[in-house]
């Protein structure tokens, strides 16, 4: 008797394998990438060979998605395969998947040291309950799901500590066909971590904290804020800073770039961030320039001591 199944059909019981062991909102990505991505391209095949993922990986690469994301997909493509596979209903063959080269432009998305001044002063003047979330993620590198999420309860005014604990976000639920508004705890295990506060920092919370009557840090409500209407108020502020567009995300970036700059050690700053590991922080922020190389060989030269 043949028990070979569809990929489809794997997928389907890989999902209800998945259910209980994932946290929700990624279980809806899962679905999300299946019915968005993989479905279409593979779902009635019963074997997938590497040519098939190799032209797929090329084909949204093309298309303009980030490596990352599409490494991703193939990550779930691999785990329902391996899980069919192993249940005797799947075919899995060894697949040796190359990457096209990167050649954009890899640059983050920061706010120059002028911009940072600037909008740092303005945060600091005027500590309100909607400015302290920017002033978090400029001072802490905090994201935006973690800065919603921040509680009072989170805060240590006698530690001058904070304490990221959960993340708010808004996913796609494709079996209810909306989104939704979910709190959770961080992506990782290393998310959740303790951040000292700077002395600006410390002071704004201090003011803020006698304002507000919420639970929440950012905002004034029982309830807490949506990371898409606070981006939203972002950007209106940049605007009246006269400061050129910046994702929200790029406060992150732009405090792990000034700590870099500032020679704060790698490993400290990958803490800080939450990064699962030091090689993220150092493939992401460090990029030495010519001046940085010459100062190298000078310091190596010098120590040879050869004259």
């Amino acid at each position: 008797m043949n028990l070979q199944k569809t990929f489809y059909d794997v997928s389907e019981l890989w999902c209800e394998a998945k259910r209980p062991i994932v946290k929700h909102s990624t279980m809806c990505a899962y679905l999300l990438t299946l019915q968005t991505h993989l479905l279409p391209r593979f779902g009635t095949m019963e074997i997938i060979t590497e040519n098939d993922v190799q032209q797929f990986v090329i084909d949204k690469c093309t298309s303009g998605l980030a490596r990352k994301t599409v490494r991703d997909m193939v990550a779930v493509l691999k785990s329902i395969s391996k899980y069919g596979n192993t249940h005797g209903i799947f075919q899995l063959g060894e697949w040796e998947i190359e990457y096209p080269s990167y050649t954009g432009n890899r640059s983050l998305p920061t706010l120059s040291l002028n911009h940072q001044r600037i909008l740092m002063r303005h945060l600091i003047e005027q500590p309100t309950p909607q400015n302290i979330g920017i002033l978090l993620a400029l001072c802490t590198g905090m994201r935006i799901g973690e800065v919603c999420a921040l509680k009072w309860e989170d805060v240590d005014f006698t530690q001058k500590t904070v304490t990221v604990k959960h993340t708010i976000s808004r996913i796609y639920n494709c079996e209810l066909k909306s989104t939704e508004k979910v709190q959770s705890s961080p992506k990782t295990k290393n998310s959740c971590r303790e951040i000292p506060m700077s002395k600006q920092l410390f002071q704004a919370l201090k003011t803020v904290k006698k304002q507000s009557p919420s639970p929440y840090v950012v905002g004034t409500s029982v309830q807490s804020k949506e990371p898409r209407s606070y981006r939203d108020y972002f950007n209106r502020l940049l605007n009246q800073l006269d400061i050129p567009h910046l994702v929200f995300h790029g406060l992150r970036h732009t405090f792990a770039t000034r700590c870099i700059e500032s020679q704060c050690d790698y490993k400290t700053v990958s803490a800080i961030l939450g990064h699962s590991n030091v090689a993220t922080t150092l493939n992401l922020y460090v990029h030495p320039n010519l001046n940085q190389k010459k100062r190298c060989i000078d310091r190596m030269s010098n120590f040879v001591g050869i004259i």
